[in-house]
């Protein structure tokens, strides 16, 4: 994993507001590929399901986006796409990410969205491409961080799309 100090493998957002992380989400959505890893990591209200939400919207999606938070994992099938939304806040120990027999989500035509990796350390599969959420008063700043060659192909993408909004 690369350090947010990598300029050629991270890239740091600020985001004044939910219609900034839609606007994020937009630019994001269709970059990620079939089999990638997507890490959210932040605080509790960082806007971690807020951007699922975001992501999910900007690919079409109309139905609920619910946090699953109680469920472990919420699944989307867009585009023929499997998107899944994983919650771990409520691990006590890594093997419990074994134990529901959650490894046989990530697969090569899903895309994975995982809240709260570190409570399943060791199990959960590495990111492609990690987002590290921070709370600054009203604002979040998020750094976005590659993972793997996917996560910067991704990233650099992302990074080309977005210079062309934020100028």
């Amino acid at each position: 994993m690369h350090s947010p100090d990598d300029k050629q493998s991270a890239l740091t957002l600020h985001l004044a507001d939910e219609l900034a992380t839609a606007t994020l989400a937009r630019h994001l959505a269709p970059l990620l590929t079939p089999g990638m890893v997507v890490w959210l990591d932040g605080d509790l209200g960082a806007g971690k399901t807020t951007l699922v939400r975001a992501l999910l919207r900007a690919l079409g999606h109309v139905g609920p986006v619910k946090s699953p938070t109680y469920t472990l994992v919420e699944i989307y099938v867009i585009s023929r796409i499997y998107w899944y939304h994983f919650d771990f806040y409520r691990f006590n120990f890594p093997e419990e990410f074994l134990d529901a027999g959650l490894g046989e989500y990530f697969r090569d035509d899903a895309v994975c969205l995982v809240e709260w990796p570190e409570k399943a350390a060791g199990c959960v599969p590495a990111a492609d491409l990690v987002v590290l959420f921070h709370i600054l008063g009203e604002r979040r700043t998020l750094d976005v961080v590659a993972g793997s060659e996917e996560g910067r192909i991704c990233l650099n993408a992302l990074k080309s799309g977005w210079c062309d909004v934020a100028g």
